[in-house]
């Protein structure tokens, strides 16, 4: 993770997987140092793992529709899932700093490092508060190099299909799927990322790191941004990581969607230019020392 660098606002270009109206880019900032791994610290005790069951989790088990305010509470739950999941598989940090645990009823990877479970939840946060409000366009993890080169991005594109009044937003909407189909939906999507390896391939750079970018609506800022009295979560991203910044011979696979009937999420992985020119020079110069 690393600090935006004083970019302009950007806007997503049409035609892009996910695309609709133009949005503002931002970068969540918190300070995160995960440059040393003194594993016997981070070896933390089994009261600090995030997926325990939880008030919500045990009312998401039922087969009711869901609630406005269940669907986006599941919605962010699975990105944060789906956060660990990805930096375990693509190996952006030592698989040690990883622990193995279950949810939506298939296996899963937590970091137990406190200070990375400790940002990447301080990030779902912002974007539930910013999801309640449907502006959210996409959330995109970036992996990227040492010195701010995109490789790949991971893009959940959201959609809200209804507005809510604020007091029906407990009450279940008609038409929405249950808490368990959703659960089931968000099983295949973790099975999928689970695999994801033996389509994207290994990444064989060192120094990796990530960061989480919003990007909302109709060149908005976020909400959080607007009070005085508290730090800004989200400060404007650099073009190149976010989706704008797409070169034209990046390539996307799609993972997964689904339609809750009330927010509406896919997942797509895109590999950067720059990724796959470095996979051809890297070929081009094995081919030249076999012959």
């Amino acid at each position: 993770m690393s600090r935006g660098r004083g970019s302009a606002f950007s806007a997503t270009r049409p035609g892009r997987f996910g695309s609709g109206p133009r949005s503002g880019s931002y970068v969540y900032v918190h300070d995160l140092q995960l440059d040393v791994f003194p594993f016997e610290f981070v070896r933390v005790r089994s009261s600090t793992v995030v997926y325990t069951p939880t008030r919500h989790a045990r009312a998401m088990a039922g087969n009711l529709p869901l609630t406005f305010n269940q669907a986006v509470r599941g919605v962010a739950e699975f990105i944060e899932v789906a956060i660990h999941t990805i930096l375990y598989v693509r190996q952006v940090y030592p698989p040690d700093l990883f622990v193995r645990r279950r949810k939506y009823d298939t296996p899963v990877f937590q970091s137990r490092h406190p200070a990375l479970n400790e940002y990447i939840a301080g990030a779902v946060k912002a974007v539930t508060d910013e999801l309640t409000l449907g502006t959210v366009d996409k959330v995109v993890v970036v992996i990227k190099t040492a010195d701010e080169k995109p490789l790949e991005r991971f893009i959940f594109a959201l959609r809200n299909t209804l507005q809510v009044e604020s007091y029906n937003k407990d009450t279940s909407v008609e038409g929405a799927i249950s808490a368990a189909s959703l659960g089931q939906y968000f099983r295949s999507f973790l099975v999928k990322l689970s695999m994801i390896e033996a389509q994207l391939g290994q990444l064989y750079l060192d120094d990796l790191s990530f960061a989480i970018l919003l990007e909302l609506e109709d060149d908005r800022a976020p909400s959080a941004s607007t009070d005085p009295k508290e730090p800004p979560p989200w400060i404007p991203a650099s073009t190149p990581l976010t989706t704008v910044g797409t070169g034209d011979a990046a390539e996307l696979r799609m993972v997964r969607a689904v339609d809750t009937g009330i927010v509406n999420l896919s997942l797509a992985v895109q590999e950067s230019e720059y990724k796959l020119n470095l996979e051809k020079e890297s070929g081009s110069k094995g081919k030249q020392k076999a012959t």
